[in-house]
C-alpha cells in the first residue's frame, strides 16, 4: 500500500505539522544531521531536506520505502532512505536528531518500549534530540477502536475495520486502486497499534537517560495526540 500511503492520510495537515517539526528543531539548536524513522513515503523526509536538514529516511517496509524513492526523484528531492527497524536501530555515525511522526510508536508494543527507547538513545549525540509522537489512550480506545471508516474515491476506494483488544487495536484495511486499464487491485492489510499511556512513555523514556518534555499535537491540547520531545543528557 505504499503508493497510497499519502493520499490515505491526506487530512492529517501534513504542511503544518512538517512545519511544527523544523520550527521545532531551529527553536531547539539542533545540527543539521538527522533521522527520520518510519518515514514511509518520506513526507516529512522530504520537507525537512527543503529546509535545509540532511535528513535519511528510514521505514520497516521496503514497499514504503521504494514509494519514498520515487516520490523524491520525482520531486527533485535529494534524500536518501533506508531500510532499519526502530526496535533494532543501528547507525554508522550518531545524527543529531531523530524523529518518528505520526504514531510510529504506536506500533511497538509495550514490553518493547524501554529497549527500543535505549537503542534511540545510543544511536543519538550527546545533546540530541528525539521527537516523536503517540495516539493517545483516549483516541485509540473511544475514537478508532471497534470502528469502521470508509471512502470512495474515483481512483482509490479504502475500508477500515478496526477493532478494540485490550491494549491494542487491530486494524483491517482493504485499498482497491484504479489502473491505468480501468480496473481494480485489491489490496489487503492488518495492522496493530498499541495503547501507550503518557507517564508510561515518560517513564521509559527517562530510564533510557533523556530528560522528556512533552506537549500536545502541534503544541495544542493532548487530546487526541501527546508529542515527545527529548535530549540526550
Amino acid at each position: 500500500m505504499g503508493g497510497v500511503f499519502e493520499y490515505l492520510n491526506d487530512d492529517c495537515g501534513y504542511d503544518e505539522w512538517s512545519q511544527y517539526l523544523i520550527n521545532k528543531l531551529k527553536s531547539l539548536g539542533t545540527g543539521r544531521e538527522g533521522l527520520d524513522i518510519g518515514c514511509g513515503n518520506g513526507y516529512f523526509t522530504r520537507a525537512l531536506v527543503r529546509a535545509g536538514y540532511a535528513v535519511k529516511g528510514m521505514d520497516i517496509s521496503e514497499e514504503m520505502l521504494s514509494s519514498a524513492v520515487e516520490i523524491a526523484r520525482r520531486e527533485g528531492v535529494r534524500a536518501e532512505f533506508l531500510y532499519g527497524d526502530i526496535t533494532k536501530l543501528k547507525v554508522n555515525t550518531k545524527p543529531d536528531f531523530i524523529v518518528a511522526v505520526n504514531d510510529c510508536l504506536n506500533y511497538i508494543p509495550q514490553n518493547k518500549l524501554a529497549a527500543t527507547f535505549s537503542k534511540v538513545y545510543q544511536s543519538l549525540k550527546k545533546g540530541g534530540l528525539f521527537i516523536f509522537d503517540i495516539s493517545s489512550e483516549e483516541k485509540l480506545k473511544n475514537d478508532l477502536g471497534n470502528n469502521f471508516f470508509a471512502d470512495d474515491g474515483e481512483d482509490i476506494t479504502y475500508l477500515w475495520f478496526n477493532s478494540l483488544k485490550g491494549d491494542r487495536v487491530d486494524m483491517d484495511i482493504t485499498v482497491f486502486t484504479r489502473g491505468a486499464d480501468g480496473k481494480y487491485v485489491r489490496a489487503d492489510e492488518r495492522q496493530t497499534q498499541y495503547i501507550h499511556g503518557e507517564q508510561a512513555v515518560v517513564s521509559a523514556l527517562e530510564g533510557a537517560g533523556f530528560k522528556v518534555e512533552t506537549e500536545g499535537h502541534l503544541g495544542g491540547t493532548k487530546e487526541k495526540r501527546i508529542n515527545f520531545i527529548c535530549r540526550k543528557i
